[in-house]
This record gives C-alpha cells, structure tokens and sequence, in this order.
C-alpha cells in the first residue's frame, strides 16, 4: 500500500489516550506515516483499546502490530528495553531484537495466525547495554485482532525472572555444597524429620557407626529398635516437644552393627538439635556427634597403666619393709582387695598330691566371712582342675551361670559368686594358689586380670628373695644365739669367742658389724669396710652413726642414733634405706638386733644390711620401659591418624592451588595452609620416629664423611657466636642406618645443645670406635661406633633427664619447641639397633652419646645423596586406568583427584573386597592401596592379587610408614603418608619404570 494514501492518524482527535506518561508523550508527537502503521491510518477500535492499556500497565508490555511486528510498548518495557530505547519505538521486531530474530519470528508467526505462547523461565541471550547479557522472563503471547476480527498484531507481557533464577540457582549449588559437606564430614549426621523421628537424610559417617543399616525413610524406633529401651527415642520425643537442644558427652550406647550378632557398645558425644519452620515450630531433629569409642579407650587403657604402676610402687614399698613370706602376702591380699573393690582375697598352699590345698591367709572385706581352712580342688569342680594344673588362670564371672549345680554348690557355701583364680607351677607341679572373689557376679576386667597377673608373679618373686635371705639371717641368728649362750656361760672368755664371731661375720656376704650396748663399734666384716673408705681400726671404739656410711647422707646420723637406742633398749628394727656413698648412691635392707646375756640384759647389737640397689634400679628401669612403651604405642597411633588428615588436607590444597586463578592473595593464604600442614607432617614423622614406626633406609654410612659434609650447615645453623669443634679419627668403622634420618638427628642435638647455652659457648661433636666387653645401657656386648654431641650449658637435673626424651616434654617454653626432637633421634637410635644415651648434671653442660653397631669392611653410600623416584626424569606415557583404595574418603578423594589431575583415569575402593570385585570386572593397569584397612590390609589385597595377576604393579601407602614384620615378603613398592602430587606421581613413574 502507499503510505501517501493512509495518512498517519490524529491520534488527539482520532484516539482517546490516557497521559501514559512519557512514552504516551511520544507516541502523540511520533511520525507515524514513516513506519509501517502508515497503511493501518484507520486505527482500529482494537488498536486503541490496547494501546490506552499497555500504556497504564505497571508490567512491561510491547504490542507488535502487523505482519512485521511494529513495537509499540509502555514505560515499563522503556525499562527493560535498556539503552535500546527509545529508538527501540516503532521498529520492527525482527530489526529491533536481532539477536532473538528467530525466536520473535515464531512469535508472530503463531500470533498471527491467531494462537497464544507462554515461557517460564525462558533463557534469552540480549543486547540491551551494548554487550551480551543472559536474561530469563516469564513471556505470555497473545493475539490482537482488527475491527474483522482477524489477527492483526500480538501483545506481549514481558516479566524479567533473571534475579530469581540466578538467586534459585545460587541457593542450589548451596545446597549441593552444603549436601557434599554433610556427606563428607568426618562426624556423625542425620536429619530427623515430624515427631516420629523419620530419617530424611544420614551421611556415611552415621551409617557407619549404625552398621550400615538402610535407615532412610524409616522412624527410629524401626531404623534403630534396640535405641528405644535405652531411652533415646524419650529424649528425642522430649526435644521435640520442648524445643530445647540436648547434648551428651561420653554417651554408652549400645548398636546392633551385625545382623544376628550381639550389640556393641559405642561411646558417643552428640547433639539432638531442633529445627524449626517458617512459623518457628519444631519440624524435626538435626543430630549431629563423634565416635569417641576409640579415643575413650586409648585414654582409659593410659589411664589403667598410670594406676597399675602406682599400686605397684605403692605395693612394693608396702611390702619392702616386710620380711616374713606371710606378712608380704597379707599385705599383698589387703591392698588388692581394696584396691579392686573384691568380697575376698586369698592365697593358698598346694598338697604334694595337687589336689588339697590350705588357705593359710585372706582378706575379707566388712561383712564377709573368711575362708581361711583346708580344701579339695576337685570339689571346685573339673574345669577348675584343668585350668590351674595345666598353669592357667581359672577365671568365673557367675559360677550359677557357668559351673553345674554341683560344682557352682561349692562356691555357694562360701560365698562366692565369681573368682580369678592364678596358679603357681614350679618344675610341672602346681605348687601355690592365689585368687581373688566377689559376692556378686562380676564381669571381670583385662585390667583387672593383668593386676593379678603381675601382682602375683611379684609377691611369689618377693617371697623367695625374702625367703632366701631369711634362711640366710636364720643360719646366722642360730650362730648367735650359740654366741649367745657363751656369753652368758662364760663372759670372761669373750675376747676368745670373738675371734670366732669375726671368722663367722667375715664368711657373710651381707653388710654385717658387732656394736657395744653404748653403739660402739667392736667389729666390721670385709663386705662393709669394701663399701666406704675407711680401716677397721680407724672405726674401732667410734659411734656406729658417727660412721662414714652414714656421714654424707643429711638427716641420717640422727636418724641411725635414735634407732641403735632403741635397739639397745631391747627393740628389733628393720626397714629400707638410702646412702650416700663414696661409689654413689645405694640402697639397703637393713635391720639391728640385740644380742641377749643370761639376766636378760643386752650385751652387743648387730647390725646386717644386705644392697638391693640392683634390685631397686632394674625395678625402676622395668617401670620406665613399660611407660615408655606405652607412650610409644599411643604416639605412633596418633600419629597414623593424623598422617590420614594432613594427606586430605596437603592433597586438596594442593589440588586448589593447581586450579585457582593467580591472585597473589588467594596464593599467599593456600600457601600459608600447605606451609602449617607439612609443619604437621613434620611433628607426625618425629612421633612416628620415637614410636619406632617410621620407615628407616638403612645404608651403611661413612661418619667421617657425613660429618665433615654437614660442617658448613652446623655452622651456618648454629651462628656465628657458637664455637663448633668436631674431632674425628683417622680410621672410623662404618654404621648402618639411614643417612638422611641422621643428619636430622644431629642437627637437632646441635640445636638443642645451642639452646641450652643461650645462644653462645662451645659444641663438640667426638666420633670414635667403642668395644662393650659385655651388656650395657641396654646394647649387648660388640664393636659400636660412639656419636657424642656436648655442650657447655647449663645441664639437667636427674627429674629432667629421666623425661627428656618423652614425646612433647620441652624446657624451652611456650612455642620455642615441640619436645620431638630428642623423641626423634631416641626412635632413630632404636630401630638403627643402638641406644641414646645422655649424661647431664647442672652446670656441667649435657653429652648426647648416638651409639650404633659397628659394620665390617661393607661399602659406605654417600651420605650427601640418596637416590629416590625424584631424580628419575619424568616420562610422558599413555594414561594408567588406576584402581585407589582406602578406607579413609577424605584420602581416596585427594589421592583420586591427584591422579586425574596427571590424566590418570582413576576407580575408587573403600574396602579390599570392593577393590577385588572391581579387579574381576575392570580393567586395571596399576593398583594404589593403603595398608591399615579393616578385614584385609593393604599387604593383604597385594598377595591376593598377585596370585592371579602377578604382572600388575602395586603401591603400598602407609600412614606409619612401615610395614609390620608379618607382612609377606612381596617386590612392593611403598609411599608415605602424607605426600604430594610429585612424590605420588614420581612413584607411580618408578613403579611402571620398573615393570617395564
């Protein structure tokens, strides 16, 4: 049509519009004859009666007229149209909006053709401020027809939904983040949803403690039914009513794990937290706790071993003073009794015929009856037999419950209702009984047990030291008692007697002397005068407490006057002592008699004392060595443990710090975090190192070489104020350990000896060649090389000493030391088959001796390099389908991801049988494992595998960085936890190196 001969209309006097704010303002000054509305100048009633409401409308709206869609909108769509306005005014649709032409195509298409569209949530690319934008609208399309009642334009309501999609999908990927978290939280969580406590969500580490049950979907009290007569579903029901969050710590809780098996108990630290709708009413129960089970019997089994050994040192000064074998054991009965809280406890004498037997002596506690009598074990019944004459404990928690009527019936009658019973077995025969009861049936301990055990082993030992002595003080009292009678017959022929008093005292091997009623010595035998530096004559006729064995030690004078008063009054004494002495300190039985004449009266005392020292000191060293051991066990289980968290935590910050943007920031922080973690890794090697779990390389070492190699380091490390003087042989035997290890060892030693002069003095560090003709400080007798590291310091005392190398005991103060390092290089010493030995006093500074077995003429390997994966180039080669096991998710995620990051293609295993399910069907070109799994270790998997694959290449990961002596004897390679993505990578090129 020609525009001409359409004239735009007179939209004010043709159209009623309202103001329709500014863009009704521009439609009415708008040129109408040089668009294409030119030939529509009639303006339909149609077209009126939209426009006035497309302009009034708060939503943005657009009316696209005719065949091309000529746009005609209002303020509202002014503002979504962007910089495109307002030439974006009477276009065409297609011309106005290139970018969506095809889209708007279709639009006008079904409009005109008189059908309606609607999006939600339509996704649109615009260029609405001169770049490209992603837009998502709500677009309802509906016809508009002319005064024929044909389409003639659509209208379009344009709602934009891009801030609520974008703030959906943000609330999504939170909730997908937060949904990774919950299931890979190392603590126990579930969510319990309406007030029958339905499990709406549980991650692996709940499902775990609970057995792996299928709980989802499932009320507790069906989920879990032997939670409800424990009381938990109560106190859920009473959190959910109240609002209010219950917390336990150190909760018993008994878990059906196994189907069909009995319940075990866990220890649990949890929380029942409500949760609350929108109208602040509980909809449910967030449960979130710990297994403490582990880590509660870790610190109840030190516990147990701090309160053995004090009972024990307790029980031993008890009865030290004791010389009688029936005391020891009355004593011995009565603290145990107390001590475990028992109705009873006996001891017993067996007959030759190992069936009758007298219970000389009990405790009973105040209510119950003493069983002191004679008895026949088979009375006890055939099992009880068996067991202690075999030489095993014969141990009953309910003799009701476990013994016939008949044989329980004598257990009644004395009120017995459980029983551990020790048997003594010398030379095949049951020869002694001792046992402890209850009333009441009783579950016994293992800690009780072991009390027992050594308790018993230790009186019976104690009973035959005293035993043996008091045959010994025996054979002598008979002496001087026929002394005695002469005395009495004939004291004017003492001076003859005496010579044979001397021949008799000097043929003891006990500490003996003869003293005056005043406490004038008259005699010493050869054994006492070889302990002190002094002559008999020299002593004759002086105060016994005047003596030198008695003079260095403060307080003891008075003490030994005030007892050989007593003595001469009539009184016997005994009791342990300690002495200083000129050979050094020394401890003593000690006891002083009287010697009696015919009237009474008396007329000599003799005092005897037999040195226990050995004794007491091997006692002592047993006690420190249990301590230790225990401190051993419990580092290096804490350290394996932790190695499992440092190696998710280096794996995963190593992995971010790969894949996030360079901001300097960002770096410094994940640096910051790897820094502290590998500190970690470092504090968990040197408690793996003084638990004597650490992996060693041994190689036999030249020292002269390494020493002199590491001269420049010390002198650097240690400062210029710091005198180092280092004295080396000519000729040094080689030794065999791991060089790196040593160096570290050293350089801690140096360390320490720097610190303990304040920064400046005098080091030296003395090489040489020791012969031990027989054992001592533990090393048996052979040819040892002697590392010493001295220092002028300040030194230790004797309480410090003794705890120096106790893991985390430092003197440095707060945040000067982790108290390892000593740890360190005692574990390094041990397991290289040697000792640390350290000599300190105050003020005279402290030798730290590193003693290791000599080797015979073997080559030395250069202490200065060790070879290892990361000098083999590495190689580029196809990518390794690689099967990763472990039953730690935090690990098998960072070891996974590791591997992927290099190209690997990478199969997860949580378990050993899962990774021998996944060999039958996948194909695997290496297999990673850790070692410490449950069911089946790493070593384990390895010999099944190689049985029938015995190609395929293994790695061995371990947290302890060893493998335990009964692992079989396999070509496996290993890698430490915890490791980084080169260490992980260089091994895997060694060990496909290697099969190639």
């Amino acid at each position: 049509m020609d525009p001409a001969a359409h004239p735009a209309p007179d939209v004010s006097s043709h159209v009623f519009l309202p103001d329709g704010g500014e863009l009704g303002a521009l439609i009415r000054r708008f040129d109408w004859s040089q668009t294409t509305l030119g030939p529509l100048a009639g303006w339909p009633a149609s077209l009126k009666t939209v426009t006035a409401m497309l302009l009034l409308s708060p939503t943005p709206i657009v009316l696209l007229w005719g065949e091309r869609g000529i746009m005609i909108y209002n303020d509202a769509y002014s503002v979504f149209a962007g910089s495109r306005h307002p030439q974006l005014l009477g276009s065409e649709v297609r011309e106005g909006w290139p970018e969506v032409a095809d889209f708007n195509d279709n639009v006008m298409k079904v409009g005109l053709a008189g059908g309606t569209l609607s999006y939600k949530d339509q996704e649109l690319v615009l260029y609405r401020n001169g770049r490209p934008e992603r837009a998502w609208m709500n677009l309802d399309y509906s016809p508009v027809f002319d005064d024929q009642a044909q389409p003639a334009g659509v209208i379009a309501l344009v709602v934009e939904t891009t801030e609520r999609v974008l703030a959906e999908r943000e609330l999504q990927g939170q909730q997908a983040r937060l949904q990774e978290m919950f299931e890979q939280a190392p603590g126990l969580m579930a969510m319990l949803r309406g007030p029958e406590h339905v499990f709406e969500m549980a991650n692996p580490a709940y499902l775990r403690v609970v057995g792996e049950r299928d709980v989802i979907g499932k009320p507790v009290r069906e989920a879990l039914p032997e939670v409800e007569r424990q009381g938990f579903i109560d106190i859920l029901d009473r959190v959910y009513r109240s609002g209010t969050a219950f917390v336990g710590t150190g909760i018993r809780v008994g878990l059906q794990r196994i189907q069909g098996e009995a319940e075990e108990e866990r220890l649990l630290d949890f929380v029942f937290q409500p949760v609350t709708d929108a109208n602040g009413n509980v909809a449910g129960i967030f449960v979130e706790g710990y297994d403490v089970t582990e880590r509660a019997e870790a610190e109840q089994a030190l516990r147990e071993n701090e309160q053995r050994l004090r009972f024990l040192d307790t029980l031993a000064k008890e009865t030290a003073r004791s010389v009688d074998a029936d005391a020891i054991l009355s004593i011995t009965t009565r603290m145990l009794g107390e001590h475990l809280g028992l109705s009873s406890c006996a001891y017993a004498d067996m007959n030759p015929d190992q069936d009758g037997f007298t219970i000389r002596g009990d405790w009973a506690a105040p209510g119950c009856t003493s069983i002191v009598g004679r008895y026949r074990l088979e009375a006890f019944g055939k099992l009880a037999v068996t067991k202690l004459r075999g030489g095993e404990a014969f141990i009953v928690d309910d003799h009701c419950a476990q013994l016939p009527p008949d044989e329980a019936a004598t257990f009644q009658q004395l009120d017995i209702a459980a029983t551990i019973c020790l048997p003594l077995v010398k030379e095949g025969r049951l020869t002694a009984l001792m046992a402890i009861h209850d009333r009441a049936p009783r579950a016994w301990s293992a800690y009780e047990l072991a009390l027992l055990t050594e308790v018993t082993d230790r009186s019976w030992a104690h009973i035959e030291r005293v035993r043996s002595a008091a045959a010994v003080r025996q054979r002598d009292q008979c002496f001087l008692g026929q002394l005695e009678a002469k005395v009495a017959e004939r004291t004017a022929a003492l001076a003859r007697s005496e010579a044979n008093i001397r021949a008799v005292l000097e043929t003891s091997h006990l500490y003996k002397a003869m003293l005056a009623p005043d406490g004038s010595i008259l005699y010493v035998n050869a054994t006492a005068l070889a302990g002190i530096d002094a002559r008999f004559h020299q002593l004759a006729g002086t105060p016994f407490w005047d003596s030198p064995w008695f003079s260095a030690t403060p307080g003891m004078q008075e003490a030994m006057k005030a007892m050989t008063l007593r003595v001469a009054a009539g009184a016997t004494e005994h009791g342990t002592m300690t002495l200083n002495m000129p050979g050094g300190t020394r401890t003593f039985d000690f006891s002083m008699r009287p010697v009696l004449g015919d009237d009474g009266t008396v007329v000599a005392l003799v005092p005897e004392a037999l040195d226990i020292s050995e004794r007491v000191a091997a006692e002592q060293t047993l006690q420190q060595l249990h301590k230790m051991e225990a401190l051993g066990n419990l580092t290096g289980g804490i350290a394996h443990d932790f190695n499992n968290l440092l190696m998710a935590v280096l794996g995963s910050l190593e992995l971010l710090r790969r894949r996030m943007p360079a901001d300097p920031a960002l770096l410094r922080l994940v640096d910051n975090a790897r820094a502290g973690a590998e500190r970690g890794a470092s504090l968990t090697a040197r408690m793996l190192s003084f638990a004597r779990k650490q992996e060693l390389h041994k190689t036999p070492i030249d020292l002269r070489q390494l020493i002199q190699g590491m001269q420049a380091l010390l002198l650097s490390s240690l400062g210029p104020t710091i005198q180092l003087e280092v004295e080396l042989p000519q000729r040094l035997a080689r030794v065999k350990t791991d060089p790196n290890q040593l160096e570290t060892a050293l350089l801690n030693l140096a360390a320490n000896a720097r610190d303990a002069m304040a920064g400046e003095g005098r080091i030296l560090i003395v090489a040489e060649q020791v012969t031990l003709p027989s054992e001592q400080h533990g090393l048996a007798a052979g040819r040892y090389v002697r590392l010493n590291v001295s220092d002028s310091g300040t030194g230790m005392d004797e309480t410090t000493l003794k705890r120096a190398v106790e893991p985390f005991f430092t003197t440095k103060g707060v945040g000067k030391g982790t108290g390892l390092g000593l740890s360190m290089v005692h574990g390094l010493a041990e397991q290289s088959g040697g000792r640390l030995v350290l000599r300190s006093s105050p003020g005279a500074g402290t030798t730290a001796q590193i003693w290791l077995p000599a080797l015979e003429d073997e080559p030395a390997a250069d202490p200065t390099h060790s070879p290892s994966p990361h000098d083999l180039p590495r190689r580029t080669m196809r990518p390794l389908s690689v099967l990763a096991v472990d039953d730690d998710d935090l690990v098998l995620f960072g070891t996974a991801g590791m591997l992927e990051a290099a190209g690997h293609h990478v199969l997860t295993a949580r378990s050993a049988a899962q990774a021998l399910e996944l060999l039958q069907v996948a194909q695997i070109d290496m297999l990673i494992t850790d070692h410490a799994m449950p069911l089946m270790s790493g070593a384990q998997l390895a010999a099944e595998v190689r049985a029938s694959r015995p190609e395929l290449p293994i790695l061995l990961v371990s947290g302890y960085a060893e493998l335990p002596s009964a692992t079989p004897a396999l070509p496996l390679q290993r890698l430490a936890k915890p490791f980084t993505q080169d260490q992980l990578l260089d091994a895997v090129e060694q060990l496909r190196a290697d099969v190639c």
